[in-house]
């Protein structure tokens, strides 16, 4: 199956090594991976801002970078979640929610594609001994409704996931609102954070909710590793032997690589 990578801007800009593991996992399950040059933001940012111009605009040029491609896989389930659901809506004052629409119905978060349309629960034996918790996304979990497709592939990458009894709940990023009401956000993280059981890693498939947990994590001095999905499931494939490695290209915990997904993705 032919599929087009839509990278999202927080993997470019800081999961640059996610944006290549989660290729890496895709052309592992049999899949030819392209990587559309024109794309950039799914323009949910403007959007959540109410600047329904400016949102249209990008819609508009999403829609025609993957006009022709037969799956569109995004690591992530906010941006996922935009093109999904919020497209069809957003582009009916625009005369377009058809083409939309038809969009919609071929674009896939990752986990999602890789259980639901490969049929995959199964990857390896890499991550076994590891004790993993998941964060749940809320587009992914709320908007998508997964809600077992990302533990069962860690169970299936060799993982232990672990309870967590604040495992659905926000982590206090949404975009603008950790921007517009620090407090609040802060306040959503540290409930995730002070209820965190023993683990190796926290899982999740949103960049941003990483950003946010591992920025309020590093502010206590936690010292808790947050794992991409992508990365944490091709480890699963791939086992540690490229762990070193990747770490030292990435430039940083996360792959923060200023831009650097594209370059790394052929």
């Amino acid at each position: 199956m032919k599929v087009a990578l839509f990278v999202t801007c927080l993997a470019d800009h800081y999961f640059a090594e996610a944006a290549a593991d989660a290729v890496r996992l895709l052309r592992h399950l049999g899949c030819e991976v392209t990587f559309p040059d024109a794309q950039t933001c799914c323009g949910q940012p403007a959007y959540n801002a109410g600047m329904s111009r400016e949102a249209v605009r990008m819609a508009d040029h999403t829609m025609e970078v993957f006009a022709d491609c037969e799956a569109v896989v995004l690591p992530s389930g906010s941006c996922a979640t935009m093109v999904k659901k919020f497209y069809p809506r957003l582009m009916e004052e625009a005369d377009r929610a058809v083409q939309a629409a038809a969009l919609a119905d071929r674009t896939f978060e990752l986990a999602e594609f890789i259980m639901r349309r490969l049929g995959v629960t199964r990857l390896g034996d890499g991550l076994a001994g590891r004790r993993v918790a998941l964060h749940q996304g809320c587009h992914a979990l709320r908007e998508l409704r997964l809600e077992t497709e990302p533990a069962v592939l860690l169970e299936g990458a060799g993982a232990e996931v672990v309870p967590w009894e604040a495992a659905e709940e926000c982590c206090g990023f949404g975009g603008l609102f950790s921007v517009k009401m620090t407090d609040v956000s802060a306040a959503l993280a540290d409930r995730k954070l002070d209820s965190l059981p023993r683990v190796d890693w926290v899982v999740s498939g949103d960049g941003g909710c990483i950003l946010q947990l591992d920025g309020r994590g590093r502010a206590r001095g936690d010292g808790v590793e947050f794992v991409h999905l992508a990365t944490a499931l091709w480890r699963g494939v791939d086992g540690w032997a490229g762990e070193a490695m990747a770490e030292r290209d990435s430039g940083g915990r996360h792959g923060r690589s200023n831009g650097q997904a594209g370059r790394r993705l052929e």
